[in-house]
């Protein structure tokens, strides 16, 4: 009976503990984001080479997402919308806020924002924007030469980086 007492306590110890975690999503809300900024910052090179054109990636509102567009106009032209290779974006709440063309939200773009609660901070390089081009190396807009980029994001106690290789553009 005492070791059926004990096992229930332990047991409503660790739901206590492990169902606060499923109420703050911010953690996941983070890893999933820098996982698809990754993904993104991919497409866009090798979308680049396939069509041997440049592909821009913009920073929207106050470093609060980016997007991929094919000129460098800002904001981005519903016809230089580079599309989602998955027909839509997250169509989470800052994404809905920062991917409009018009003022409309466009869900086929290629356009997130930050997941709510996380903080930005650039550890090395500026987030500014640049493309890559024909060859899938990534050139700054302004011009000059690209110093790389590695952006750490946070939020619910977890930590992911996206980082941008100086000379090939290689994303990790």
């Amino acid at each position: 009976m005492v070791e059926l007492i004990v096992v229930i306590v332990l047991v409503g110890i660790l739901s206590a503990i492990g169902a606060s975690r499923f109420f703050d999503r911010t953690g996941f809300d983070v890893a999933a984001f820098a996982e698809q900024g990754r993904s993104m910052l991919r497409y866009a090179q090798k979308l680049a080479i396939a069509q041997n054109r440049p592909v821009y990636v913009q920073v929207l509102g106050n470093i609060e997402g980016f997007a991929l567009c094919f000129s460098a106009a800002a904001p981005c032209a519903p016809a230089d919308q580079v599309p989602a290779p998955s027909g839509a974006n997250s169509g989470s709440a800052t994404t809905r806020k920062l991917c409009l063309a018009g003022g409309v939200y466009t869900e086929r773009w290629s356009c997130e924002g930050w997941p709510v609660g996380s903080k930005f901070n650039p550890k090395s390089g500026t987030m500014s924007p640049f493309f890559y081009n024909g060859l899938g190396q990534p050139v700054p807009t302004g011009g000059g030469t690209f110093a790389g980029l590695t952006v750490i994001i946070d939020g619910g106690g977890v930590s992911n980086q996206i980082s941008v290789s100086q000379e090939t553009g290689y994303v990790y």
